[in-house]
């Protein structure tokens, strides 16, 4: 079994708990459901956020959806000027049979503009 990585991001319509953790859960699900994963092939998740996001941490939504046994960590998106604004990015390290290019990269709404050469 391989390590791989997995890349993802969401915008968030507006700066609350709720919704982040909404949010975060589909994205999460999003990224387990398209890659044929379970909660027992993550090995561990990055969450960034960009600097206007301030109502709770990403790794949230994660644990209310039952993920409690998987490292996770949170961290600040680089303020650059002109950048899309409420996003939550996501870095999944996996265990995984699938090639590196078989792995689907998830980007919900507004931010599959962030990555269209990878987006799915």
């Amino acid at each position: 079994m391989a390590v791989r990585a997995v890349r993802g991001a969401v915008q968030l319509e507006r700066d609350e708990a709720g919704h982040m953790d909404e949010q975060v859960g589909a994205l999460l699900t999003a990224v387990l459901e398209r890659n044929g994963l379970t909660a027992d092939d993550l090995i561990s998740i990055w969450f960034t956020a960009t600097p206007d996001l301030h109502s709770d941490f990403p790794a949230a939504g994660a644990r209310k959806l039952g993920i409690v046994d998987v490292p996770l960590i949170c961290a600040q998106e680089l303020d650059i000027e002109g950048a899309m604004p409420r996003v939550v990015r996501l870095l999944a390290h996996i265990e995984s049979d699938r090639p590196r290019s078989d792995i689907n990269h998830v980007y919900l709404g507004a931010a599959a503009a962030l990555r269209r050469d990878i987006a799915q």
